[in-house]
């Protein structure tokens, strides 16, 4: 028996751009819905937002469906809190604030397994299907269809980005940013060229050390940003289509005097 492959390594394998959606709403017909539409990959949150485990699993559950991967964005803290979404069968894992070279290999060591971590075993879980599938294949799988995500958004870890990109085990190297343009003591001024600058390095950098370059964007600078290297793509948020949404048709019909 096999581990579930993951659809966005299938994507960007075959040379094609992996697109993701970020679901803020602990909702599981949420996430029915995105996968449905066919995105590659939903994105759900344990940083910023107080989702559970139970959620996690159930969000696995539904994407499955579609054959969609989910990504969980995970908190910082202990070894569990980046294991366990992966053990709920979370197909990859996003490490926020990745802050040096040290960093990224304690990332490393907790969730890749041998030969090139010491991730802490465990298959009786979702993704060894409850010991079904056999230890040793268990691990080589793991390694091979889980994917680590490391974010840079802050300046810190730029010194060692040569680095942090050349380090196995990490799979994506993920620009971030907001956090990023806080950093440099700019909040929200995206247009800064700073940020352009930082966002080009980071995925000639990556690509430089056959890793992956991740990013947010949208239909109006997705083309840009392929172009620039990057094969992971956040094209937008469901609380953001939602108050579109929402606002659009409040426009539409409020204000109307009864006949």
């Amino acid at each position: 028996m096999e581990m579930r492959k993951s659809r966005v390594l299938r994507q960007m394998r075959d040379g094609k751009v992996a697109t993701c959606v970020k679901l803020n709403l602990e909702s599981i017909r949420n996430v029915d819905i995105a996968a449905m539409c066919g995105f590659d990959c939903v994105w759900v949150d344990m940083e910023h937002v107080p989702t559970d485990y139970g959620f996690i699993e159930n969000a696995v559950r539904a994407a499955k469906v579609y054959d969609v991967d989910v990504l969980t964005r995970v908190r910082r803290g202990c070894y569990s809190n980046l294991i366990n979404p992966f053990e709920a069968d979370s197909t990859g894992i996003m490490v926020p604030h990745l802050m040096s070279l040290e960093d990224a290999k304690k990332v490393v060591y907790y969730t890749k397994f041998h030969p090139i971590g010491r991730r802490p075993i465990d298959g009786g879980n979702a993704d060894g299907k409850y010991c079904l599938v056999d230890g040793n294949d268990y691990m080589k799988q793991a390694n091979e269809e889980r994917f680590v995500i490391v974010q840079i958004e802050d300046p810190e870890p730029l010194e060692d980005l040569e680095e942090i990109c050349a380090l196995p085990g990490i799979d994506m190297i993920f620009f971030g940013p907001a956090d990023f343009s806080q950093g440099i003591g700019i909040p929200n001024a995206f247009s800064d060229p700073r940020i352009e600058e930082t966002k080009k390095r980071i995925a000639e950098c990556a690509r430089r050390h056959g890793k992956w370059a991740g990013t947010v964007g949208g239909p109006g600078n997705f083309d840009a940003l392929v172009d620039m290297g990057y094969t992971f793509i956040n094209t937008g948020a469901d609380v953001i289509a939602l108050a579109n949404y929402y606002k659009d048709m409040i426009s539409k019909v409020s204000g109307r005097n009864i006949k």
